[in-house]
């Protein structure tokens, strides 16, 4: 079996890293514009990786890497997955990516009959949140009769936070700066509605060293699940876990306009305010150095005739013996393991899928078991 891994920065690295180890795949191709971070990452990775030099952009440099390859992890920016859903149909090459822009996952979502003709699966938003998290809250509905409803919560954190914001740049700032300003679409009463971003602030406990965190809405983090529980389920958010205070520095900074995207005139200078932003958090904010990942799914309904909840917990730590941060571990193994169970026939289904629908609840939490990923299941 051969993969083809597109990207090689920090998760691009943990994909390719975590589909060498499995004995089914005979050869892990690490595909990127910069043929010495390719050949890096393939070097870490071992004897079954092979690095190549590709435009992830440019439609006939990726054409024969994925007519060599039985299944694709996407994992550059989003503003080329429509361009590889696209390929991926014409090569009758199996894909799924790392998501980042719910305005592109709807247009690849519209691919889905030509994915289903051509028998090709597709599954857009594989990563941790959205991603794993989606699979979880399917696996609550399943469990459930009847669903009320699903609060997804979940952050990537310094295990030792310093000031001035208690984080660092766990992903990418682009990433970050769109889940802090773009609307976040909620269920409300079985409809799909959208609510402002930082606000709805609440608190949260995680045993020590943690204790009481806040949480508040971001965008992009309930993905396709609003679309696919709407009239089944009454309330759906996501909201992200941050250390007390930082998400009220980020709704002033927000507010003062540092996140808009319009040119502004500066002295005869345009740019943008959140160009300058983004500029500045990259440059002051310390290094992340050891990181944790929070996640708690929490499913409320009924069972027969009695109420339930069940609740999906995960602490994630730093993995000194590989040197991966858990936010490449999180958002990484779910990813590869779409990517085997599309190449080894689990998930058997054809088109363009959300994670919720396509791959199996069950088998996916036993793959992150097997990976370190301790999923606790609360059922009260």
């Amino acid at each position: 079996m051969k993969t083809l891994v597109l990207g090689s920065g920090q998760m691009g690295k943990a994909v390719a890293y975590d589909l060498a180890k499995n004995d089914r795949v005979e050869e892990v191709i690490v595909a990127d514009i910069d043929m010495a971070r390719a050949e890096a990452v393939a070097n870490f990775v071992g004897g079954k990786a092979t690095a190549k030099k590709v435009d992830a952009a440019q439609k006939d440099d990726l054409k024969p890497l994925f007519n060599d390859a039985d299944a694709v992890a996407s994992c550059v920016s989003y503003t080329v997955n429509l361009l590889h859903t696209e390929l991926a149909i014409e090569t009758g090459t199996h894909m799924c990516d790392l998501g980042g822009n719910f305005r592109v996952v709807k247009k690849q979502l519209e691919l889905d009959s030509q994915a289903q003709d051509a028998e090709v699966t597709v599954i857009p938003d594989c990563g941790l949140a959205p991603g794993m998290t989606n699979v979880l809250a399917r696996a609550g509905v399943d469990y459930l009769d009847t669903t009320d409803s699903i609060h997804i919560r979940v952050g990537g954190l310094q295990q030792e936070p310093r000031p001035p914001l208690n984080y660092s740049l766990i992903f990418s700032v682009e990433g970050l700066i769109n889940e802090y300003v773009e609307p976040c679409m909620v269920l409300r009463d079985g409809k799909i509605e959208y609510e402002e971003p930082l606000v709805g602030f609440e608190q949260m406990e995680f045993p020590d060293p943690f204790g009481v965190l806040e949480a508040f809405n971001t965008s992009g983090g309930t993905s396709t699940l609003p679309l696919t529980y709407e009239g089944k389920v009454n309330d759906l958010d996501y909201k992200t876990i941050r250390y007390p205070g930082h998400g009220h520095k980020m709704w002033t900074l927000m507010k003062l306009g540092l996140m808009d995207s319009e040119e502004m005139d500066f002295d005869g200078v345009k740019i943008t305010p959140r160009s300058v932003l983004e500029k500045l958090l990259e440059e002051k904010l310390p290094e992340t150095g050891k990181d944790v990942t929070l996640l708690r799914v929490s499913v409320e309904g009924w069972k027969s005739t009695e109420s339930r909840i069940v609740e999906y917990e995960l602490i994630d730590y730093f993995d000194n013996d590989t040197a991966l941060t858990s936010m490449m571990r999180t958002t990484a193994f779910p990813a590869s393991v779409a990517t085997m169970m599309m190449a080894d026939g689990t998930i058997m289904e054809y088109g363009v899928l959300p994670p919720e629908t396509a791959i199996p609840p069950d088998e996916f939490i036993q793959e992150m078991q097997n990976r370190g990923l301790d999923i606790q299941k609360r059922i009260r």
